[in-house]
């Protein structure tokens, strides 16, 4: 078991303060596992000892381990109370990301302005990088949307799947968890574009073109196609009527996407 040092302070209460205890006792042992004092996996004291080592309420630990579950730091054994320290995953911290967009009321145009710069980076990177696994599970998404052209719901969700496998084509997992927020953001209005215009045959031929481009290892025709992609929303967008200036809401329960 892990064992924060003897002598690390506590953590004080003080007249006027307005960070709430337990959360500064979550950023206490936060710190301790991005420093690596702590490693990943390694298990933890019992809320007890916590308290005791940093001086505040059982209560106040029980509310700063269940923060840090939330954000992806600790977990536990399903149906035990042993803790373990954890690294949080893309999916953990695009969840705070996705909230904090929609919670400053992030609008569509902004969405559409951060994909237009990261997907078609992500297409050039990938015509570089790729592997023969990368190309069969993109071949195998093409595939798939060739037999639902005529379904939008599924159409959309193998829309989101393939800017997915474009960005894991890229080996870079900067790229990959910067664009994952984003795009579950922006299931909302590409569903509704693609609900109101008759864009699936036009979007399969840009798949198509992304693909061959990033199988020829093209990056210059990858990102050229990829802009042409993202471009064309815009103009679906305009064309079904719909303001690019409303803010982004969370998705719908069931489609959050990778």
């Amino acid at each position: 078991m892990t064992q924060l040092p003897s002598a690390a302070p506590t953590i004080a209460t003080e007249p006027g303060q307005t960070e709430p205890a337990f959360r500064l006792v979550a950023v206490a042992i936060e710190a301790r596992i991005l420093s690596g004092d702590i490693q990943p996996g390694d298990t933890l004291p019992s809320e007890t000892n916590l308290a005791e080592t940093l001086g505040v309420n059982r209560s106040t630990v029980r509310e700063a381990i269940r923060a840090l579950e939330q954000n992806g730091f600790v977990r536990r054994e399903t149906g035990r109370k042993k803790l373990f320290a954890a690294v949080p995953q893309s999916r953990d911290i695009s969840r705070r990301l996705k909230t904090a967009m929609v919670l400053d009321h992030v609008t569509f145009e902004e969405l559409w302005e951060a994909m237009f710069a990261l997907e078609p980076a992500a297409a050039r990177s990938a015509a570089q990088r790729r592997t023969d696994d990368d190309l069969a599970a993109l071949d195998a998404n093409l595939a798939q949307m060739r037999l639902a052209l005529h379904d939008s719901d599924v159409l959309t969700d193998l829309d989101i799947a393939f800017h997915h496998l474009v960005a894991l084509a890229t080996g870079n997992r900067a790229i990959q968890a910067a664009r994952l927020p984003i795009s579950e953001l922006f299931y909302p209005p590409f569903l509704a574009v693609i609900s109101r215009l008759n864009a699936a045959e036009r979007l399969l031929f840009a798949h198509e073109k992304i693909v061959e481009a990033i199988r020829d290892q093209d990056s210059r025709q990858a990102q050229d196609w990829m802009e042409k992609h993202i471009q064309d929303f815009q103009r679906g967008y305009e064309l079904a009527n719909l303001d690019m200036g409303t803010p982004a809401a969370l998705p719908r329960a069931g489609h959050d996407k990778q």
